[in-house]
């Protein structure tokens, strides 16, 4: 059953995005079914973004794509990547400022990484906009029970090129459902003629 008592507010949602991203490791997020199942997992792995970040897409200010990053903090955002993964982000920080925490890896099978979360838990554009704080929402994260902050990883963020010295990406040590970086090679250069 969901505990909707333990639904995360607003003002949850309305901090930095980084303490919102650490802050999330640990909660458990709740995906309703049409059939009004329930699919659950624990929180395991985030990223944050800001809109002073070269890497959110928020940083050239409001979109048709991103608008809803500007939006009330708790907000859904999702995203269609290399024309074959959904992401899933929850937006941060007061309205008007671009900001949201994506959510990268959630405790399940088939759940390492934020397309295959999206894949398995069939979350699509179609989500863009729900609201996490709303009880009757499809999507809603939820307390948990408390984390170690000893137990708390963070790294700089995974696949993106800018910003990479920004040390946003948070994740649960040691768990199966933190996805795996790949090491990035630089291509060889070519040493000049002589």
């Amino acid at each position: 059953m969901l505990p909707l008592g333990n639904a995360l507010t607003g003002d949850f949602y309305a901090r930095h995005t980084p303490d919102v991203a650490r802050d999330l490791i640990g909660a458990t997020l709740y995906r309703k079914l049409p059939d009004g199942t329930f699919l659950s997992g624990k929180i395991v792995e985030t990223e944050a973004y800001r809109e002073d970040d070269p890497a959110c897409h928020a940083a050239r200010g409001p979109t048709p794509r991103c608008k809803i990053l500007f939006g009330p903090p708790g907000l859904a955002y999702v995203y269609f990547i290399y024309g074959n993964y959904h992401c899933l982000n929850v937006v941060t920080e007061p309205e008007g400022v671009g900001c949201a925490v994506l959510i990268r890896g959630v405790e399940g099978d088939n759940t390492n990484g934020p397309g295959k979360l999206c894949r398995e838990w069939i979350i699509t554009r179609d989500h863009n906009g729900v609201n996490f704080t709303d009880p009757s929402s499809e999507l809603l994260i939820c307390k948990g029970d408390p984390v170690n902050p000893q137990d708390i990883g963070v790294s700089s963020r995974i696949g993106i090129s800018a910003a990479q010295h920004l040390q946003w990406r948070y994740f649960l040590k040691g768990h199966p459902s933190v996805s795996r970086p790949k090491p990035y090679n630089r291509p060889q250069r070519k040493a000049p003629a002589r």
